[in-house]
């Protein structure tokens, strides 16, 4: 009787400690002020002549330690490109899958609960930098990104979007 009665207590404890371990995950992702949907604004936006896309929407959720992007882009000259990416806050390269002609890895590293630094490659080479700010209120994300052009001249970019 007594060895039942323990056998239900550790029971009881380790259901608890479960309990306790997946409520305080799903917390830390519903915390993240990076999930949702985002759509950029051009007119808060700031781009090269001539380089500004013409809408971009991405979509982040929770994936286990890390976070799941879907992004959908129609560039200056309408070209449209589709590309997710999951990774870790771990700054290792995890595959774009899909179209983006700048980019086929992207790895991820968290500065704070709020900033995230982008180090975006192609073919194993450094193609663009992003700093990306979620606002105190988080309503708006800006994503301030450095990359090269096709005749390697520096082009600095500042994204607005806004939380949907």
């Amino acid at each position: 009787m007594q060895a039942n009665i323990r056998q239900t207590c550790l029971c009881a404890v380790v259901a608890l400690g479960l309990v306790v371990v997946l409520a305080g995950t799903a917390l830390a992702q519903s915390s993240d002020p990076r999930l949702g949907t985002w759509k950029l604004n051009l007119a808060k936006s700031t781009y090269a002549a001539g380089t500004a896309p013409k809408s971009v929407t991405f979509t982040s959720e929770a994936a286990g330690a890390g976070i799941k992007s879907t992004v959908d882009v129609v560039a200056a000259d309408g070209t449209v490109e589709h590309w997710v990416n999951t990774a870790n806050y771990d700054g290792k390269d995890y595959p774009l899958v899909g179209t983006n002609s700048q980019a086929d890895t992207a790895a991820r590293t968290r500065v704070d609960a709020n900033t995230v630094r982008m180090i975006y490659k192609k073919a194993g080479k450094v193609t663009a930098t992003q700093i990306s700010v979620v606002s105190k209120d988080g309503k708006t994300i800006t994503i301030t990104s450095t990359s090269t052009d096709a005749k390697g001249q520096t082009v600095k970019s500042v994204a607005v979007y806004d939380k949907q």
